[in-house]
C-alpha cells in the first residue's frame, strides 16, 4: 500500500503513515466482522450437538440473529454504578478489545500480508495478550461490587497461572525456528511443528483455552458462583465491548496455533508468487478448523472446579512443559537442518528427489530432527498420562473412592 503511494506521488512519510492507519482499520475490521459471524456460527454449532435448529428466525438461517442483538445492546440504558471508578470502569472494555486486536498486528495472513513482521513477535504477543488481562482485574475493580471483584481475582488467578506453561511452550518453536519472528516460525515449517512436537502443541492449546476463559476453563464467568463474574455491573454497548473481546480473543488463539504449529499459511504452493489470496484463505481455512474443535469442547466438556483447574495448571502442565522444553533444546541441537545438503540430496534423485519434489527441499533437511522429536514427545506424553492417571487414583483413594472395573461392574449389574 505504501509503495502504491509513493509511486502516486505521495510523500514517502506520509504514504508510511496513512498506510499503516489503513491497516490498522482492516485488521480491526476484520476481528470484528468475525465476531458478528462467530457467534452465529456458535449458535448453529451449539444447536446441532444439543440436537436443536438453533436461530433460525430473524434472517434466512438465523444469519440476522446477531445484528438484532447489537440493536438490543446499542438501546440499552448506559448505567455507571454508584461509587465505581468512572474514568477506569469506562476504559476497561476498551482495553479489552484493543488488546486483542492489536494481536493481529504481527500475525502473517501469507507471505506479504503482515502488518509488522517484528523480529520480537512472540515476545510482542505475549505482552500484548496480557493487557486483556489487565481489563479484567480494572473492571472487577473498578465496579465498586464485592462479586466482580471476587471473580477478577479469580479470573487473574488463573490467567496469570495458564500464562507459565504457555510462554514454556511458546518457547518451542522459537527454538526450531532459530527466530521470534511469527513470519520466520512460519516459513521453517517446512514439517508443520504439530507432527514434530505435539506435546507443546497441546499444552499451548490447553493454556490458550484457559486465557480465554472457554469451557472447561470457564470459571471467569461461574454465574452459579460469582453471578457473572467481573462484568456483572456492565450493559449496554460496555458490556457488548466485552462479549466482543471473548469471541475476537478465542479466533486469534485459533490463528495463533495454525500459525506456530499447523504451518501457519504455507501447504499446496501457498508461498509462490501471485498466491497470496490463497495463502490466507490456507491460514482461515487451519483456523476455522482449530475453532470447530473449541466450538465442540465448549460444547461438550463440563466446568471444572477451580481448584483442579489450579492443580492441573501447576502439577501437570508446568512440569510437562519444563521437561519438554528441556527434551527439545537437548535434542534439537544435534538435528539441525543442513538445507544445503537437502537440496544436493534432492538434485540425486531416488526416493529423497520425489520426496523432494513433492514437499520441498525444507522437508528433506528438517525431516531427521521431526523424527526424532516426534519420537521424544510420544514417550514424553504416554509417560506423562500414566503419571497423571496414578495421580488422579492416588486422590481418589485418598477421598475413599474405589475404581470400578468394567467387567466387576458388568458383573455385578447382571447380578
Amino acid at each position: 500500500m505504501a509503495e502504491f503511494l509513493i509511486n502516486s506521488g505521495w510523500n514517502a512519510t506520509l504514504a508510511q503513515i496513512v498506510a499503516s492507519v489503513l491497516g490498522a482499520v482492516v485488521l480491526a475490521s476484520f476481528g470484528l466482522v468475525w465476531v458478528i459471524f462467530s457467534i452465529w456460527l456458535e449458535r448453529k454449532f451449539a444447536g446441532r450437538v444439543q440436537d436443536r435448529i438453533g436461530p433460525n428466525r430473524t434472517g434466512p438461517y438465523g444469519l440476522f440473529q446477531t445484528f438484532a442483538d447489537v440493536g438490543k445492546l446499542l438501546t440499552k440504558e448506559d448505567i455507571t454504578p454508584e461509587g465505581a471508578d468512572k474514568h477506569i470502569y469506562n476504559f476497561a472494555p476498551i482495553l479489552a478489545v484493543a488488546g486483542i486486536i492489536a494481536i493481529f498486528a504481527v500475525i502473517p495472513f501469507n507471505h506479504a500480508w503482515v502488518g509488522a513482521d517484528l523480529n520480537v513477535g512472540v515476545l510482542y504477543f505475549v505482552a500484548v495478550g496480557s493487557l486483556a488481562t489487565l481489563a479484567i482485574l480494572l473492571a472487577g475493580w473498578s465496579s465498586n461490587n464485592k462479586y466482580a471483584l471476587l471473580g477478577a481475582f479469580r479470573a487473574i488467578a488463573a490467567l496469570i497461572s495458564y500464562e507459565v506453561p504457555m510462554i514454556l511452550s511458546l518457547a518451542v518453536p522459537v527454538l526450531l525456528a532459530g527466530s521470534m519472528s511469527m513470519q520466520d516460525i512460519v516459513k521453517g515449517q517446512s514439517i508443520a511443528y504439530i507432527f514434530v512436537v505435539p506435546v507443546s502443541a497441546l499444552i499451548f492449546f490447553i493454556s490458550q483455552l484457559a486465557e480465554v476463559g472457554r469451557s472447561p476453563f470457564d470459571l471467569i464467568e461461574a454465574e452459579s458462583e460469582i453471578i457473572a463474574g467481573f462484568n456483572i455491573e456492565y450493559s449496554g454497548m460496555k458490556f457488548a465491548m466485552f462479549y466482543a473481546a471473548e469471541f475476537i480473543h478465542a479466533f486469534v488463539i485459533c490463528i495463533l496455533t495454525a500459525v506456530l504449529f499447523l504451518g501457519g499459511w504455507r501447504g499446496l504452493g501457498a508461498g509462490e508468487p501471485g498466491y497470496e489470496l490463497f495463502g490466507f484463505l490456507m491460514l482461515m481455512a487451519k483456523s476455522v478448523a482449530v475453532y470447530a474443535l473449541v466450538m465442540l469442547i465448549r460444547n461438550t466438556l463440563p466446568r471444572i472446579r477451580i481448584d483442579h483447574m489450579m492443580a492441573f495448571n501447576w502439577k501437570f502442565l508446568v512440569p510437562l512443559s519444563l521437561v519438554n522444553l528441556l527434551v527439545v533444546m537437548f535434542l534439537a541441537r544435534p538435528f539441525v537442518p543442513d538445507y544445503a545438503a537437502a537440496e544436493a540430496l534432492v538434485a540425486q534423485g531416488g526416493l529423497a528427489g520425489l520426496l523432494g519434489a513433492i514437499f520441498g527441499a525444507g522437508f528433506i533437511a528438517e525431516l531427521p530432527r521431526a523424527v526424532v522429536l516426534l519420537i521424544a514427545n510420544v514417550v514424553m506424553f504416554a509417560v506423562a498420562t500414566q503419571l497423571l492417571h496414578r495421580y488422579g487414583e492416588a486422590q481418589r483413594a485418598k477421598l475413599g473412592v474405589r475404581t470400578v472395573q468394567p467387567m466387576r461392574a458388568a458383573a455385578m449389574a447382571s447380578d
